[in-house]
């Protein structure tokens, strides 16, 4: 694949201390022990764990509650991965090399695919995150009291704390390397572009759960089933139309702030203001409701996103009391070994936001831990209990489970 080893990509495969001209094929295994620093396989270790954790959890939660939302959204994500990721690697592959550079190069992992582009842990990393923010914003019920699009906000806004977390740390510790030479990637904030902070942290997750929750969860929570031909559609529609929305969604910036870079990173960061503005008091509010509620109605809970979200928080939090000796010695912004620092006050701001959120769904009644969402008092809930012949069973909002017929 040395015909594909851009000018850009190399250079920034030197600077990550590996070879593009002899990164390994289609699969290439390394020697866990033999990475940059221990941080990666650390790193590589708890994302792909969580994410295979969180797709054996759906699937049983599939099987046994006829639910799969989970599967659509792991499932999803890993499609819009697919879409999304490849042309960012092989620009010249894809025919748009004249118009997109190489953006960035992941260093290289104990698994990795595409000739050192693709580590294993990133395919992971977008089912993890995806299930984590759709997930604790199901938790609090605000896809059934405020309905598609708000929800979807909401997940956006949980993600980007997540992900930020980590988003902030990488280049320092080698994760990986921005081409800050890329228009593409300006204006930067600290060590990451600013339409990384939006785009990958916010608006693909929002775009990501608003068709997840439109083509499949509201109709679960309703009652509906699914046969298999008909989520497998479904899931593949999702993976293009959020590939698609993510196109959309940053139109102000790309299309506005065409050739001003300050203007360009205004209206991203309106964006994000906007997505904040709404998420905030929505999620306070859903979660205040849920703390008063003395009906004894059941609410749906996720036990495995409890417990991962406090795995990946503490792990983040480890890795970056490591880097922080490094990041206080930096002198204009890099480390004495030349690698770019993020922002560690928004940093803090997102550990903050995660945090809260993590607390939010331990401190919400569990009453019925690992059950299908039901509606709250005066929520819009799961009325419909109609179901198809021949299809992936569902909990109807009685409270019966239909089982595969």
């Amino acid at each position: 694949m040395s015909d594909h080893c851009a000018p850009t990509f190399d250079q920034l495969a030197k600077a990550l201390g590996f070879s593009c001209q002899e990164a390994g094929g289609l699969v290439e295994v390394r020697n866990p022990f033999a990475l940059e620093n221990w941080t990666l396989p650390v790193l590589e270790f708890t994302i792909v764990l969580g994410a295979v954790l969180a797709l054996i959890y759906a699937i049983a939660r599939l099987r046994r509650h006829g639910d799969p939302t989970n599967l659509v959204v792991w499932f999803g994500a890993t499609a819009y991965l697919f879409i999304i990721e490849p042309p960012l690697y092989f620009p010249a592959a894809f025919g748009i090399d004249a118009h997109v550079d190489t953006m960035f190069a992941h260093n290289v992992f104990t698994v990795d695919f595409l000739w050192g582009r693709l580590p294993l842990y990133i395919v992971a990393i977008y089912p993890l995150m995806a299930t984590l923010a759709f997930e604790i914003v199901r938790m609090l019920g605000v896809f059934r009291r405020y309905g598609v699009l708000v929800g979807a906000v909401c997940v956006g806004f949980v993600h980007h704390g997540f992900y930020e977390i980590f988003d902030h740390l990488g280049p320092q510790l080698r994760w990986w390397e921005w081409s800050i030479q890329n228009p593409l990637n300006q204006p930067m904030f600290d060590s990451v572009p600013l339409p990384s902070v939006v785009v990958f942290a916010a608006l693909w997750p929002m775009s990501l759960a608003f068709f997840v929750q439109l083509l499949v969860g509201r109709h679960v929570d309703r009652g509906r089933a699914f046969s298999g031909p008909q989520l497998v559609w479904r899931t593949v529609a999702i993976g293009i139309l959020g590939s698609l929305g993510t196109g959309v969604l940053p139109i102000p910036a790309t299309l506005f702030g065409a050739g001003n870079t300050t203007l360009r990173g205004f209206l991203y960061a309106a964006e994000l203001v906007i997505v904040s503005i709404v998420a905030v008091p929505i999620l306070l509010r859903r979660w205040q409701r849920l703390r008063r509620d003395e009906s004894g109605a059941a609410h749906y809970t996720n036990g495995f996103v409890r417990i991962y979200s406090v795995v990946y928080l503490g792990v983040m939090a480890l890795l970056w009391v490591s880097a922080l000796p490094d990041y206080f010695a930096a002198v204009d912004g890099s480390t004495s070994d030349g690698d770019p620092i993020g922002n560690l006050w928004y940093t803090l701001t997102c550990f903050a936001v995660a945090i809260l959120c993590v607390l939010a769904i331990f401190t919400v009644p569990n009453r019925a831990p690992d059950s299908p969402p039901t509606s709250d008092q005066g929520d819009e809930g799961a009325r419909d209990g109609g179901t198809e012949p021949g299809c992936v069973g569902a909990r109807t909002s009685e409270g019966g489970e239909l089982g595969v017929v």
